[in-house]
């Protein structure tokens, strides 16, 4: 089920690594299109693209667009105790750790009366996207919508698909889950058109533009981000979700291949890879493997992702070249199955589970961390969604007239060798007789 790459023997250049890294690269080209086009159509036509969309893509029409108050009130009357005593749990421990993502302000004294002060700002309004596809996801609800709560935003506006199956409601875990944050400004409305609605705005439905639009999603929802960059900002393009396992011979094969299955089940583009220097290891894997996902519920889109071209098996001649490896394909989700791990080692990763009792799942649902990760290799330069997403660093310059004083032949000498002369006048006039600058407009 899982095809194997074999790397043993080959000294790699990081290039060379690179090249071998299994990913489904036609499916993200196409989403890149498709989105394109998904969103142009909802910044033209507004809610009539989104009914068109949601009849073409969730086989729903007709339903409202913005969640009415009373089904939210009705979905979190209905949830599951247990549903809502397990969600109340994982608001709590992603709280306490967004609390600890926020930056305190700094004050940088270069000389005396010379200060820059860094302060952090929330952005006023964000757009979450929850998925609702293939499965149902309030623990995203709570990855999103907690962090920003923390971070200080003030208006918070979610998005999730209509559902067929509920009569072209949104989940209704998913409205509990927003509800049970207190979160009113719900749609449904799903994939790219959603992302373009966040950040075009969509004046009948009373959806103002947001300053930032977050929430994984498939291979559509991360390409329509890309569409909106620059107009909104965004976090990470989390797309179809990725495991990369990096194991030795000491790894239970029962485990690993349990974990793959995990994320496999998302999606028939989730991308589940092994690499190990044990050619015992990665033959059990690929037997348990193969039993576990013909028992599991999706056993159809398990086997999909699994053959897919972003899924394999990777062996290596040896521990080095398996760290080289993960850097190089920079997971969403890093497991390390290793007798000595050595985590500061894997540097580029979405997130980091370290031991066999620190499962991708833990971190999906209970583990205090943000499960909207980057995907498709950009975890060498973007994070995961965090309070800091929803921050930005601000400057205030603070000089007196002596701190100004001791930096004005500097600034003189710079602006006019840059050509600008213009911005050493504007310093130096602060040092002419008052005279010559203090007359009225008009006189």
């Amino acid at each position: 089920m899982l095809r194997t790459i074999d790397l043993r023997g080959r000294a790699l250049t990081s290039a060379e690594l690179l090249a071998t890294v299994p990913r489904a690269t036609a499916a993200r080209e196409e989403a890149l299109t498709t989105a394109a086009a998904i969103v142009h159509d909802v910044s033209e036509q507004g809610e009539a693209a989104l009914r068109a969309q949601a009849a073409r893509f969730d086989g729903v029409e007709g339903h409202d667009i913005r969640v009415p108050a009373a089904h939210l009130d009705e979905a979190l009357q209905t949830l599951d105790p247990a549903v809502r005593t397990a969600l109340e749990h994982a608001i709590e421990r992603v709280r306490t750790a967004s609390a600890a993502q926020i930056p305190a302000p700094s004050v940088t004294e270069l000389a005396p009366g010379a200060r820059v002060v860094q302060r952090w700002q929330p952005v006023r309004r964000v757009g979450v996207y929850v998925p609702g596809g293939k499965a149902v996801y309030p623990s995203s609800v709570v990855m999103n919508v907690v962090p920003a709560q923390v971070a200080g935003v003030t208006e918070v506006a979610l998005a999730s698909p209509p559902q067929r199956e509920n009569g072209g409601r949104v989940h209704p875990v998913i409205l509990a889950a927003a509800k049970l944050l207190g979160v009113e400004e719900v749609y449904a409305m799903g994939g790219a058109g959603a992302i373009g609605a966040f950040a075009h705005g969509v004046a009948s439905l009373g959806l103002e533009p947001v300053d930032v639009v977050t929430g994984p999603g498939n291979n559509f929802v991360a390409a329509a981000k890309r569409a909106v960059a620059g107009l909104v900002g965004t976090d990470a393009e989390a797309g179809a979700t990725e495991i990369l396992i990096v194991a030795d011979d000491t790894a239970d094969p029962g485990l690993v291949a349990a974990d793959l299955i995990s994320q496999a089940e998302h999606d028939e583009q989730a991308a589940a890879v092994l690499v190990t220097d044990s050619a015992a290891l990665a033959y059990a894997v690929a037997a348990q493997t193969a039993g576990r996902a013909a028992r599991t519920l999706h056993a159809e889109r398990v086997a999909a992702a699994l053959r897919g071209p972003q899924s394999a098996i990777v062996l290596v001649d040896d521990l080095a070249v398996a760290t080289a490896f993960s850097n190089a394909y920079a997971p969403e989700h890093l497991e390390l199955h290793l007798a000595d791990p050595k985590a500061d080692e894997f540097v580029h990763a979405g997130a980091v589970f370290v031991g066999a009792d620190s499962p991708v799942s833990l971190g999906d649902y209970l583990a205090g961390s943000n499960h909207v990760l980057p995907t498709g290799g950009q975890a060498r330069y973007s994070a995961g969604l965090s309070a800091a997403t929803f921050l930005r660093p601000q400057q205030l310059i603070e000089y007196d007239r002596a701190a100004l004083e001791a930096v004005r032949d500097d600034i003189v000498a710079l602006a006019n060798a840059e050509h600008l002369p213009a911005h050493g006048e504007a310093v130096e006039a602060r040092f002419e007789p008052s005279d010559e600058h203090s007359g009225r407009a008009g006189d």
